[in-house]
């Protein structure tokens, strides 16, 4: 039930209109507490869409009730307008919400959107919309508002962890731009424990850092990147730290290994893991240098285990190694050992889906997992037509 697993939670997805396809297009998602703690990690890019710097403004107090998403549009790099078109996105919410029975301001309301960089949103669609998905809201709504947030993904992407009594439950949406700053994403966490805003924000940071930061698919930052996570307290539990962020993590996890197995055009998702490395900072390095090799990439959709190209992509780093003692691994078969020939490439078996490569440093004890994908001829047919 995705996002409304948790008790507590309300959700609705409809087609508003803003996409010309006619598919769902609007989400919301809805805390009826009785607590409303709230805590968000959003893009490090410097330009930011106008629903982030929103959604950050509003999480300033730990508070949120509801969170409104559309895709079809990013409201990003629209200037003044744009933002308040973000502004009048919560305030319709926050009237229709208090119209059915409690008293809700705009800055309770968090809003993101997904969908073309440049283009205002069509206001005399969404904000009807935002009037009708409240009407549609549902316990049962969660699937829906799933699917309501989907651009170029093919799949809608759900997950949920339940502990003692206590559940957490998340969406997520993400196809393309998948690179660190969050890999771009909307994503809206959601559980029934009894979590304060400062227990919330904890356990996020936390998850977000070794799952959706580690995701790292075509190497483009997103503008639009937001990860909330919202309490309603309603089980009336409150887990140890540790146990609901391990349950967060889970979550995050899930979605994060989702994007990258519908990321746009793949046909082979790739599992880095940098072994010995002297820090964790040097082990992530290394692994986003050779997920963001474009040639590796390109033998890999060949199923060709050519090593060379992951050294060449780990010799551009500022990580402490000797380059005659690296050693490479694909899908098991340590094919380079000490920085040349190991054992024979023609053992590597790629017919499959999943492809992993080691790389040990030998400088250390440190590791770190980073998530990639081919690069296939699908994936510049996508990005090539995607504006039109």
């Amino acid at each position: 039930m995705s996002v409304t697993a948790a008790k507590g939670f309300t959700a609705a997805g409809i087609a508003a209109g803003i996409k010309q396809n006619g598919n769902p297009d609007l989400a919301l998602v809805v805390n009826a507490g009785p607590r409303r703690a709230a805590a968000g990690v959003f893009t490090s890019n410097r330009v930011k869409a106008a629903p982030v710097v929103w959604s950050q403004q509003v999480l300033a107090d730990g508070e949120l009730t509801a969170v409104v998403l559309n895709s079809g549009g990013a409201n990003a790099c629209t200037g003044p307008q744009g933002f308040q078109d973000t502004h009048a996105t919560a305030e319709k919410a926050a009237e229709v919400l208090s119209a059915r029975g409690e008293e809700v301001g705009a800055g309770e309301v968090a809003v993101a959107s997904t969908g073309l960089i440049g283009v205002l949103l069509p206001m005399d669609k969404l904000l009807p919309g935002v009037e009708k998905a409240a009407a549609e809201l549902s316990e049962h709504g969660g699937e829906k508002a799933a699917i309501a947030i989907k651009t170029t993904d093919t799949v809608h992407k759900t997950a949920v962890v339940t502990r003692g009594g206590w559940t957490v439950g998340g969406m997520a949406k993400g196809a393309g731009m998948l690179a660190p700053g969050l890999a771009t994403m909307l994503v809206v966490l959601t559980t029934d424990a009894d979590v304060d805003a400062q227990g919330l924000d904890g356990a996020l940071r936390s998850a977000t850092r070794t799952t959706f930061d580690r995701v790292d698919s075509d190497g483009c930052m997103s503008t639009n990147d937001t990860v909330l996570l919202l309490a309603s307290g309603a089980s009336g539990l409150t887990p140890a730290q540790d146990e609901f962020a391990e349950a967060v993590r889970a979550v995050c996890d899930d979605l994060a290994r989702q994007l990258i197995g519908d990321a746009e055009g793949a046909s082979k998702d790739i599992r880095i893991e940098v072994v010995n490395a002297a820090t964790e900072d040097d082990a992530v390095e290394v692994g986003r240098s050779i997920a963001r090799n474009n040639l590796l990439k390109c033998a890999i959709h060949g199923e060709d285990p050519n090593w060379g190209r992951v050294l060449s992509a780990i010799g551009t780093t500022s990580a402490a190694f000797e380059p005659d003692e690296l050693n490479v691994a694909i899908n098991g078969v340590w094919v380079c050992r000490n920085g040349s020939v190991g054992e024979d490439r023609d053992l590597v078996d790629m017919r499959y889906r999943e492809v992993t490569i080691t790389a040990d440093l030998a400088a250390g004890t440190e590791s770190a997992v980073i998530w990639a994908n081919d690069l296939t001829a699908d994936y510049v047919h996508e990005n090539s037509a995607y504006s039109s």
